[in-house]
């Protein structure tokens, strides 16, 4: 495996993590390394769906959403991700006061590459594993992005 990311990148993917509407979900950045990334949740009635346990939606984009930062520490600067596919499978209805999102590369290629997102809640100070997805994204050179995505993307 390849030289560990610079302080400099993992500051500057932390920050950019925070995408607005990343940002409104309140899901924030941890532990950023080459290949990994952890995220965290302080779970809200926002996040609740009728039933009172956390929405799927919510858990799906923590998911893909650190799945993709994961991914960036492994591309060259000058590309941009897009998500191309990602499943997920859901063990368990999450109630607790927090989540906890552990994301790796576990495929680098040239275009396609391939990240795991596991998810956990916490209650209590217990971990109880609750989700895993499975993200497949692409590698685009900037320049090549169209005009539109490629100003939201800087």
């Amino acid at each position: 495996m390849a030289e560990e990311i610079s302080r400099e990148r993992a500051d500057y993917l932390a920050e950019a993590f925070c995408s607005e509407f990343v940002d409104f979900c309140r899901i924030r950045p941890g532990t950023i390394r080459r290949g990994y990334l952890e995220s965290s949740l302080e779970v809200g009635p926002i996040h609740l769906q009728q039933d009172g346990v956390v929405h799927a939606g919510v858990i799906s984009t923590m998911a893909d959403h650190s799945a993709g930062y994961a991914t960036f520490t492994v591309i060259p600067e000058d590309f941009q991700l897009l998500t191309v596919e990602y499943k997920i499978n859901f063990f368990r209805p999450v109630r607790g006061e927090m989540l906890l999102c552990r994301s790796r590369v576990v495929k680098e290629g040239m275009r396609i590459l391939v990240a795991e997102s596991e998810v956990y809640e916490r209650m209590e100070g217990e971990e109880a594993f609750a989700a895993k997805a499975t993200v497949t994204l692409t590698a685009v050179y900037k320049e090549k992005m169209p005009e539109s995505l490629r100003s939201a993307a800087e």
